[in-house]
């Protein structure tokens, strides 16, 4: 009998998770998905109805046949999911309804994540604080997804770039016991690429490489239609290949990384130095502004067009192509969808890469990989965290 409980319970989860990520299906989309019977599939569609996690949407568009009803999950439903998305500076904290609506004010806290003195509960007060000031009760929280860069290791739920712990637990059991929730943990950069193939510009697609550009360049490397993490869970670490044309010591210790001519870090550090030996630019007044990182300001001034940051741009998107050029012959993807933080640089950040794809690849196997632009850009990690939280709850 309890076999039988769990296998329901696991349909159960599996429902929810593809009415999470396809929004409205239909009990033949379901069956299908689930590789369920569909009187099973029906029944328990049924049951989540009457638990409230499932409402009828109505029918289907007309195709010429019997209009099937399409089921979608309760945005009343009393259940929320935090999110929270961390770079190297900054923590963002937000709460999601079933239905993927932000329900409270994005929550920001400044956390060098880099400085020995940072401490994991400075984070947890933060976690703990938000949530009371959201009102929202505890026992109507599923759990708390986190992205994080560093060598994240999901399953494990430990972190060997950031945040130590020194009790014998791991940094997710930590923050778990501290804030009585469940906790998830994953790298950010595997988080951007599972939220582009979850709701973005890889959704239906096979091979597909995430570009994570923001505090560095990470990557996120969608296989046959899954995300790949390699043998032990640290994939994707295409900032470090020594493909730099400068000497500077990267963060990781090693001189030559890719990350130390593509991060918008760099890029805005480049800037301000430009700014000193008295270039001109809009720059001048806007890294005046103390409450936005300087990164976030040359970002608005690429997308304002200024000469020197659309500058600064073309050459690190020159020497990111480079690097996926690199990829494109070992992988052959269709597609490299450029997300993150920096992909709201938008059509700018197109012209360098292709260049140098152009220059450095093959021409018959550059010629079937398509690049995008993504359209989810600084909310990837944040929905694909709460991710984290639809793929591992029972839903009891």
């Amino acid at each position: 009998m309890s076999v039988i409980i769990e296998k329901g319970q696991r349909l159960k989860a599996d429902i929810i998770k593809h009415l999470y990520y396809k929004i409205a299906l239909s009990l033949t989309d379901l069956s299908k998905l689930t590789k369920k019977s569909l009187p099973l599939v029906t029944s328990v569609v049924n049951n989540l109805m009457a638990e409230g996690y499932i409402i009828e949407q109505g029918l289907a568009p007309s195709t010429g046949g019997r209009r099937p009803s399409m089921y979608l999950l309760n945005p009343n439903h009393n259940k929320f999911i935090v999110a929270i998305a961390m770079d190297q500076l900054i923590t963002r904290l937000t709460v999601y309804d079933m239905s993927r609506k932000l329900i409270v004010p994005m929550q920001y806290l400044d956390f060098d994540l880099s400085d020995d003195k940072s401490d994991v509960c400075t984070l947890v007060n933060f976690i703990n604080e938000s949530i009371d000031r959201s009102k929202i009760k505890r026992k109507d929280i599923l759990g708390i997804g986190i992205g994080m860069p560093g060598f994240v290791n999901a399953e494990l739920g430990i972190n060997l770039s950031y945040l130590p712990i020194n009790n014998g637990l791991t940094l997710r059991e930590f923050i778990s016991s501290a804030v009585k929730l469940p906790v998830f943990i994953d790298n950010d950069s595997s988080l951007i690429a599972l939220a582009e193939l979850n709701f973005g510009e890889a959704m239906d697609l096979k091979e597909v490489m995430v570009v994570n550009i923001g505090w560095g360049t990470g990557l996120g490397m969608i296989i046959n239609g899954q995300l790949y993490r390699g043998s032990t869970g640290y994939a994707g670490e295409f900032s470090h290949i020594p493909l730099s044309d400068s000497n500077n010591l990267c963060s990781c210790g090693k001189r030559g990384c890719l990350e130390v001519d593509t991060s918008l870090l760099v890029m805005a550090e480049k800037a301000g130095q430009a700014l000193a030996n008295g270039a001109e630019s809009s720059m001048k007044e806007l890294f005046k502004d103390k409450t936005k990182h300087q990164r976030d300001h040359f970002l608005d001034a690429v997308i304002a067009q200024d000469p020197l940051a659309v500058s600064i741009l073309s050459k690190a998107g020159f020497q990111l192509g480079k690097g996926l050029s690199t990829l494109i012959h070992i992988l052959n993807p269709e597609c490299i969808v450029l997300s993150g933080r920096g992909a709201k640089a938008g059509e700018m950040l197109l012209p360098p890469i292709q260049q140098a794809i152009n220059e450095f690849c093959i021409p018959r196997i550059a010629g079937q990989t398509k690049i995008k632009l993504s359209t989810l850009t600084d909310e990837a990690e944040l929905l694909a965290a709460a991710g984290l939280i639809i793929e591992n709850s029972q839903f009891d």
